[in-house]
């Protein structure tokens, strides 16, 4: 039994396919596939139920997951206690990012690639459910994200950004003499908003659930400058960071009550053990974004 086939079965196991999990461990779906077999054949008993459109675990593919996930963090531990043993930094880091962030990311992933060369860097691009997912699973190291009030469960992180989340209107609007606006008011109007999955949407849908006010999302768009472009072209009222609407002069920004907040931060995993790499490009990451001590742990407000 090798560690790769226990590695392929975990990853089609979570992932419930098999073009999915050859994705994420980064191999051809064949070599996924062939591997499971050789598995399957070792063990004497099929893992995975292949009969209905959805790939699912058999009884023997359930007793296994678990002992294959102990031995795959056993692994990790040792290759971990080994490094740090030998002051060594190698490996490999993961991270993603929102779409549209005020992080110089590129400046952070240059820095530590000079500092640490043998240490493979994958940087990708997400909704912060799926990136806070990653990260809560182990897929991710780092992220940046968008949260409310409160960091996810098992979780910590530095704050980039904190700001108001605003309505936005074109200058013809009949809301361009307004000042601010209620959540009840947004009812009655076609709304421009990330979709869902992404913390400012989040943070309307929850605040609306809250208020008891059911609002219409007419347009979605990935970034919030898309968001505004709409915006200011009379579709609709967009939901924003306040940031987005400065410097428009075609676009005028209200204030919502309640009052809705978006933040950004920098996360990573709380629990469990974290690679050398991955600490090191986490204290570098809070030294960029003015943390006094970067190997305190925790959210700066």
């Amino acid at each position: 039994m090798e560690l790769r086939q226990l590695e392929y079965f975990v990853a089609v196991a979570e992932e419930a396919n098999f073009t999915r999990a050859a994705h994420r461990v980064h191999v051809a779906q064949p070599a996924v596939s062939a591997s499971i077999r050789a598995l399957e054949r070792e063990l004497g008993q099929p893992l995975f139920d292949r009969t209905r459109r959805e790939i699912r675990l058999t009884a023997a593919g359930e007793a296994a997951l678990e002992h294959a996930h102990t031995a795959l963090r056993a692994v990790a531990a040792a290759r971990t206690a080994v490094a740090e043993v030998a002051g060594l930094v190698r490996g490999s880091v993961a991270v993603g990012t929102v779409t549209a962030h005020d992080f110089d990311m590129a400046g952070l992933l240059a820095e530590f690639h000079s500092a640490y060369e043998h240490v493979d860097i994958t940087l990708g691009t997400d909704a912060s459910d799926t990136l806070i997912d990653g990260l809560q699973a182990g897929r991710l190291d780092a992220a940046i994200v968008s949260v409310g009030a409160e960091l996810p469960e098992g979780l910590d992180g530095e704050v980039v950004t904190d700001q108001r989340i605003i309505a936005a209107v074109g200058v013809d609007h009949p809301w361009r003499r307004r000042r601010r606006v209620a959540l009840g008011d947004l009812a009655g109007e076609p709304l421009i908003a990330l979709p869902r999955g992404t913390g400012i949407r989040r943070q309307l849908d929850r605040a609306c659930r809250t208020a008891g006010v059911d609002v219409r999302v007419a347009f979605e768009a990935s970034t919030p400058g898309a968001l505004a472009d709409l915006a200011e072209r009379g579709l609709g009222v967009a939901v924003v960071p306040e940031a987005v609407a400065e410097h428009r002069a075609r676009l005028h920004p209200l204030a919502i009550t309640p009052e809705l907040r978006g933040r950004l931060v920098f996360a990573w995993r709380a629990a469990g053990p974290m690679s050398p790499a991955a600490r090191a490009l986490v204290t570098m990451a809070r030294r960029r974004l003015g943390v006094g001590d970067p190997d305190r742990v925790g959210v700066r407000e």
